[in-house]
């Protein structure tokens, strides 16, 4: 090889190096839709996998009582790190806690069916309250992104099932990202 090839390959494999190297979330941040986006006063804290089930309830329809459908009642699932170390929990509310104690309770702001018409929309929530001191208890803004499964059934709910409290519990998994005020 001469010289000149070298130095474009040297060239080439430090640009892939760094490429890398950056933060994850600014080739996240590409995929993210622009009504999903925090603004940028606000930094990713933590990022969790979450693994579980939406749960409906076959129920009468609000706009015909004769006419029966899932209604989504909540999530549960098990929250974990980026090395798949369990560290909290997702539940009704919609509510994450950690298992430092800390805790937040979301408020859904904006939606967006995402890339998979198979699973549940991607969110941004706002945080409604937050508690404890740990990871969680300066979160303002909570991104569900990434969602596998967890929609409701497209079948299979009538009287019959509601008459028996009958419920379906969806696997589902997603990514949430919290955000807390960025220090200047």
């Amino acid at each position: 090889m001469n010289t000149r090839m070298i130095a474009r390959h040297a060239g080439a494999s430090l640009i892939a190096a760094l490429a890398a190297s950056a933060p994850l979330m600014a080739a996240a941040d590409s995929m993210i839709p622009t009504n999903l986006m925090v603004p940028a006063t606000q930094r990713l804290a933590l990022a969790a996998h979450a693994s579980g089930v939406q749960i409906y309830d076959c129920k009468a329809s609000k706009d015909d009582p004769a006419r029966f459908e899932w209604v989504f009642r909540a999530p549960e699932a098990d929250l974990f790190d980026e090395s798949g170390q369990k560290i909290g929990r997702h539940y009704a509310g919609p509510t994450w806690e950690s298992h430092d104690g800390s805790k937040v309770v979301g408020e859904t702001r904006a939606r967006d069916d995402g890339p998979d018409a198979n699973a549940i929309p991607w969110l941004l929530l706002a945080a409604k309250s937050t508690s404890g001191d740990g990871i969680l208890a300066h979160t303002v803004s909570v991104q569900r992104v990434d969602t596998v499964g967890g929609k409701a059934p497209s079948g299979g709910c009538g009287q019959v099932q509601a008459a028996r409290a009958r419920e379906a519990r969806v696997p589902y998994s997603a990514t949430y990202n919290f955000f807390v005020v960025a220090e200047h």
